[in-house]
């Protein structure tokens, strides 16, 4: 077997995990379903993936119906995605012939779906919170017993990690394999392939590992062929074009949602879609009088979209080797020829930052999301803890544990494990509901 027909076949690895000693290829295909239709069939109709309806995107608990929520974000994501991997496809079965441009698509497609299933309520800022309380208590008589890798799990928690973590242990088969999905959608999922170690050294709290899942995830990217002789790993090459779907995505439709909340208006978005769509669309579409402000930007958001989308294609099939092999880029987006595109996203970024992200009513709305997630961690953690130490429950706490239902800590858990799963629990609330259980707690519901 050719060299690189070997690697392909260890990246689109149909394989499922199951425990640490059964995971197999997948054999049940069907002709009308296969496995990476399988996996897409699996996200779709899960309760995480569901609840991602009521789960800030940019704006929280926003009325308006037309803005973004991280559903409908994901479910846009997943089209270019599919559109991406059905390019790929077609560009990697003339170097494989056995490739199926489709099963590329599915792999893409689903990955995308899965990217923020691990984002907590209230987006990033929910995110900050959680990392920002576990920093300021480190010092605490229940948090000084955990290891050194452990706190590193809870001070740079992301969401990245929690999505591996959900898909992997805790949906459908609850630590046996999670929703049980191919190594290649699994491995597509990855974009930063080493633990919460690493974040003081890059400075930023990126990373797709718990230390719960360090041993699934050594498992899948040595069965993908990704794990390099010193230990570290390589990203999949499907996953570059996962992640610059997500990247398109939330780099223009962020301005759309903020154009429908009046944040900005036209004149502040001329610019970007000069350089993302030519000066030429941009005017005879700006001055079309038949047409409402939404539908222009509409309009021009999917004009960029096309045109993104196919130099990402350009760029990938440029770097080939390199997204291959060991000496990979940091994104494809950084990779950007067309200094036009790569200008507009550009100052899409910038506009976000400067107007989009610093919006008054955004602020207050995050602000209160600090409090509701404090109060939820301030309540849950101590009542954990005291459980662990095999204490005399107060009433409060252990009515609070028992307010948790079936993520109620397992008496069999270590400490870190039960901090998990607390924090599962927050992180699998919605906007809405996380704001109802701490009101609750406060004797706010009444």
């Amino acid at each position: 077997m050719k060299p690189e027909k070997q690697m392909w076949t260890k990246l689109l690895s149909k394989k499922r995990y199951r425990t640490p000693d059964k995971y197999e290829v997948d054999d049940t295909e069907e002709y009308f379903r296969n496995s990476f239709h399988r996996d897409y069939d699996r996200l779709i109709f899960s309760n995480s993936f569901r609840r991602l309806s009521n789960k800030t995107q940019v704006h929280p608990l926003s009325k308006n119906d037309h803005v973004h929520n991280r559903l409908t974000h994901s479910l846009e994501v997943a089209s270019v995605g599919r559109s991406l991997g059905l390019k790929a496809g077609e560009f990697l079965k003339t170097k494989e012939s056995n490739i199926n441009p489709y099963d590329v698509a599915y792999i893409i497609q689903t990955a995308c779906l899965a990217h923020d299933i691990g984002n907590p309520p209230f987006g990033h800022a929910g995110e900050e919170v959680i990392k920002e309380w576990f920093k300021k208590n480190r010092d605490k008589e229940f948090l000084k017993s955990l290891k050194k890798e452990e706190q590193d799990d809870f001070h740079h928690l992301d969401g990245n990690a929690q999505s591996l973590r959900i898909v992997s242990q805790l949906e459908n088969s609850y630590l046996k394999g999670g929703m049980r999905l191919t190594f290649a959608t699994l491995g597509t999922l990855i974009k930063y392939p080493y633990s919460s170690q690493n974040c003081e050294m890059n400075q930023k709290s990126k990373f797709n590992f718990f230390q719960s899942e360090k041993n699934i995830f050594d498992l899948l990217f040595t069965e993908l062929g990704l794990k390099r002789e010193d230990g570290t790993y390589r990203r999949h090459p499907l996953s570059f074009l996962m992640e610059a779907s997500d990247d398109i995505c939330y780099g223009l439709l962020d301005l759309q949602d903020a154009f429908e909340l009046n944040i900005v208006n036209l004149d502040d978005t001329k610019e970007i879609f000069t350089l993302l769509c030519g000066a030429e669309e941009t005017d005879k579409t700006y001055q079309d009088a038949d047409m409402s402000k939404i539908n222009k930007v509409s309009k021009l958001v999917a004009i960029s979209i096309n045109n993104l989308a196919l130099h990402v294609m350009k760029v990938f099939e440029t770097h080939f080797v390199a997204i291959t092999e060991g000496n990979q880029p940091k994104d494809l987006i950084d990779l950007f020829s067309d200094e036009n595109l790569k200008s507009g996203m550009d100052k899409a970024k910038e506009l976000a930052v400067n107007k989009i992200f610093n919006e008054k009513r955004k602020i207050e709305l995050e602000l209160g999301s600090y409090t509701i997630i404090e109060t939820l961690l301030n309540t849950l953690i101590p009542a954990t803890y005291q459980s662990y130490m095999k204490e005399p429950l107060s009433f409060r706490n252990k009515r609070a544990l028992e307010l948790m239902g079936e993520n109620k800590p397992k008496e069999s858990d270590s400490l870190y494990n039960k901090y998990q799963s607390v924090v599962d629990y927050i992180i699998g609330m919605t906007d809405n509901h996380a704001k109802h259980v701490a009101h609750q707690l406060n004797g706010m519901s009444y």
